[in-house]
């Protein structure tokens, strides 16, 4: 059966995210848009929308054009958003890019998106430069001063002649974020005008913030979770986000003191630290109405504390890079099941199926969980075989995930199909780990799963059948630890003496999964 969304369809505007986006800010005029949390620096609306023009301005006398990509590699600051409107104005593309990204992880993401620019700031300027080097051909631009490199300044030109570009909203891609899907390397999402407007409709409908609202933004922008529902939301709505860099409690503590922030949207990690941390003790966190948390699950009993200890209501949603991302969620003003997922938003339909025989499964059990909608992506760059595997003929993404759905259509989410490992709500594919332990001179054999950590969600553990007597656990890990982000970090080593295979040589990754559930 499908399950369909309690709330009415919606009309979708057929208008360019960046329209949508800012078609308040001229009225919005001086209020504050974006606030950097650290420095205090403030971007108002207007300035925000002149930003914007300037830069859209300045890309098309480069020759910048419809369709051309711009690699975005920043933290989160009040840049962020003028950088993502400003391509998107000018008819091209953002391709967001995680900035603990090594070099190589870096050049790959520009070399697949076909970025031609890459704008950082001075922190990241040395991988930056060396990324942009390996894909070869593209310009780097920094967001400050540094020495010896092109001031992001430099791209801006007259605002009255910011071009005027033809966007048809269900054909053209606004933004390149990567996503790992439901298995394998990491692959460019093809989300366009049309997928993320619907989306930001979508969030509104169900889960609405106004101009009254702040909010923190302290979940990185070049994510989707960051990017649709706490940047793009925020300024469709003329609320005033604070941005912080990176997350660090004390900070984040701090500017929802100082700024009176209403509503926060978190990973489970975050939640925890809410919920135990000492920090948190003694804090003025009274303006603080509501949470939601995304990105990974995040269990009843956990919500419950939050709501406690900060006397606000906890809800969590669900969604996926492929979904723009926002496919469920608990309504503020509805029953708040901790634990659920919510109902799907309007327009959205899901089914629970079998795995196995592609059959809905009854009522109440447990079945993979597929989804259409306006917010599905076009599918993979350059990847029409990945495409076809997670979008099938009839429209369905098959997300991988296992839930099951209640009487009321509340959603839980109760297990993963894919491979993929939740480390701190970001995405690490063991395939990846793999390929690259096993180049090292001492490893003979390694597989790679997620073991449940109570902070991070789950940490990458390696498997590994050695190839020399003096193989030392950690110096592979830190040997591990110079190649990639901080999240595909291997945490954890155990010496086997073989890696359980199917007679195909797939990784049986159940088999240990069920091994470190009985050390439990």
């Amino acid at each position: 059966m499908a399950y369909l969304s309690p709330d009415p369809e919606l009309d979708y505007p057929r208008t360019d995210v960046t329209s949508f986006v800012l078609e308040r800010a001229r009225e919005l005029g001086d209020k504050p848009a974006l606030i950097d949390g650290p420095t205090g620096r403030e971007l108002s609306f207007a300035a925000l929308a002149d930003g914007v023009a300037a830069l859209a301005s300045g890309l098309a006398a480069r020759g910048f054009a419809k369709g051309d990509v711009l690699g975005l590699y920043m933290p989160n600051i009040p840049e962020y958003a003028i950088v993502f409107h400003g391509a998107a104005a000018a008819g091209g593309k953002c391709t967001t890019m995680n900035p603990l990204y090594t070099a190589g992880e870096a050049s790959h993401q520009l070399k697949d998106s076909g970025a031609k620019l890459l704008v950082t700031v001075p922190p990241f300027l040395d991988v930056a430069r060396e990324a942009a080097e390996q894909a070869g051909g593209v310009e780097v631009f920094v967001v400050g001063e540094a020495e010896g490199a092109t001031p992001f300044a430099d791209l801006f030109g007259d605002p009255a002649q910011a071009p005027s570009v033809e966007i048809d909203p269900e054909a053209d891609i606004a933004v390149l974020p990567y996503s790992s899907g439901t298995t394998g390397l990491p692959k460019g999402v093809m989300l366009t005008h049309r997928n993320l407007v619907a989306n930001l409709a979508q969030v509104q409908g169900a889960f609405p913030i106004s101009s009254d609202d702040t909010l923190v933004g302290c979940l990185p922008f070049f994510h989707i979770y960051g990017m649709t529902v706490i940047m793009n939301l925020g300024l469709r709505q003329g609320a005033t986000i604070v941005t912080l860099p990176r997350f660090d409690l004390e900070q984040f503590l701090g500017v929802i003191e100082k700024h009176r922030v209403s509503r926060a949207y978190v990973v489970p990690p975050i939640a925890l630290a809410l919920a135990k941390h000492p920090a948190v003790e003694g804090r003025d966190l009274s303006s603080v109405t509501t949470i939601m948390s995304g990105a990974a699950p995040l269990g009843a009993e956990l919500a419950e504390q939050v709501a406690s200890r900060l006397g606000c209501t906890v809800v969590q949603g669900y969604g996926l890079t492929e979904t723009s991302p926002v496919t469920h969620v608990i309504r503020p003003d509805g029953e708040n099941r901790p634990g659920s997922i919510g109902q799907p938003l309007a327009g959205t339909e899901c089914r629970l199926v079998d795995p196995e025989t592609g059959e809905d499964v009854a009522k109440g059990e447990r079945g993979e969980l597929w989804i259409r909608g306006p917010q599905v992506m076009l599918g993979y760059l350059n990847n029409p075989e990945a495409t076809v595997n997670t979008i099938d003929g009839e429209g369905w993404l098959h997300t991988g995930d296992v839930a099951t759905a209640d009487d009321d259509g509340y959603f839980f989410i109760v297990d993963r199909l894919k491979e993929l490992i939740k480390y701190k709500g970001f995405q690490v594919p063991p395939a990846e780990l793999e390929a690259l332990i096993i180049t090292h001179p001492k490893v003979a054999d390694v597989a790679v799963i997620g073991v449940p950590d109570e902070e991070a969600g789950e940490l990458p553990k390696a498997y590994v059948v050695t190839a020399a007597d003096d193989f030392n656990a950690d110096e592979l890990m830190e040997w591990v630890g110079e190649q990639v982000a901080p999240q595909k970090r291997i945490r954890l080593v155990e010496v086997v003496d073989e890696i359980p295979k199917s007679p195909s040589g797939k990784i049986l990754r159940r088999v240990l999964k069920d091994r470190e559930a009985a050390k439990a």
